[in-house]
Formats: structure tokens, sequence, C-alpha cells
């Protein structure tokens, strides 16, 4: 039998975990190697255990699968990344492979093509993800630690950009373009 290929498998949901590694044993060339349960424990184990491929759950707990991705290809190149993810989102996919990972979703992935970079610089990003639960002007400054009038005109840029009308719809379309993703 040729060489299986050594499978790392890292999700935060051990029930999700124990489904995929039961799917995955069928399969007679992939070996399964570890189970983990957080993102920054993956590079020590993939190293560790020779990994070909760390299957990583989008939202798992501890490093990100982005930072995962990233992290991963660095210090271990020969190792691909496969992102699970239920994030079906253009702006997702686009750091996913910016990072390095492999495998996609092809409806996504022609969706993508459609999707232009972010309009937003990271501090008015920054800005929106602080104001998707609402409050005023100045409990964003105090949480942001700036000036009423410096989040007054990130706001009102992010707004521009995005093409919206308010603030709600500034955050929500960004959201729906992962430009907001943490």
């Amino acid at each position: 039998m040729p060489d299986r290929i050594r499978l790392l498998l890292v999700d935060d949901q051990i029930l999700s975990r124990g489904v995929l590694r039961n799917r995955l044993e069928r399969e007679q060339d992939l070996e399964v190697v570890a189970e983990l349960g957080r993102g920054d424990d993956v590079v020590a184990a993939a190293k560790r255990l020779r990994a070909d491929i760390a299957l990583v759950d989008g939202s798992t707990s501890g490093l990100d699968a982005l930072a995962v991705t990233t992290t991963l290809r660095t210090a271990m190149p020969e190792c691909r990344v496969l992102v699970l993810t239920t994030y079906g989102r253009p702006g997702y996919l686009r750091r996913g492979l910016d990072a390095g990972a492999k495998g996609v979703d092809a409806d996504l992935a022609a969706e993508t093509l459609r999707y232009t970079d972010c309009p937003l610089t990271e501090w008015e990003a920054d800005t929106l993800r602080a104001a998707r639960d609402g409050g005023s002007v100045a409990a964003l400054a105090k949480t942001l630690a700036l000036s009423e009038h410096v989040v007054r005109n990130r706001l009102s840029s992010a707004i521009d950009k995005t093409g919206a009308r308010t603030r709600a719809e500034a955050v929500l379309i960004a959201e729906q373009n992962g430009w907001l993703a943490d």
C-alpha cells in the first residue's frame, strides 16, 4: 500500500471532530494522526507528527484558522492547510487563500472573483467592529480610546466607502463582504 496522507484534525467541538474523524478514517489513503481542540497547538503537532495536511475548523479556539494557516505555511510549507468553515463570505475566502489555505468551494471561489478588495483602512474597520453592537459615538470613543471627533470621521469615511446611508448599514455591508472578520 502506498504511503497514506497524514492528516491533523483541528476543531474545538469534540462532536464535530469525532464525526469528521469517523468519515475521514473510511478513506484508505488517509490517516488521522491526531485531533486537536485548539489552533495554537497546530504547528508543534504538525511538526512532531509530520502531518501532510491540517484540516482546521474556521472558528477553532486559540489561534484562529487564518492565523494557523499563515503560521503553519511559514513554519512547515510542505503541510497543506484546508480550512473548514461555514463562513460563505468572499472576504473570508480571500483572506484564507492569501494566508495559503487550499481546497476551495467552487461557488464561493466564483463569487470571490467578483469581490473587490476591502476599501476600508484598518482604523475604519476597527471602528466598524466596535460599532457592531450600536452605542453612541461617545461610547465608541471610550471603547476605542479615541476622541469623539476621530470616531465620527472614521465612521463617516467608512459609510462613504461602503456606499451605506447609516453606520448600521455600513457595518452590515462590511460584515457581508468579510471585511470585519476578526
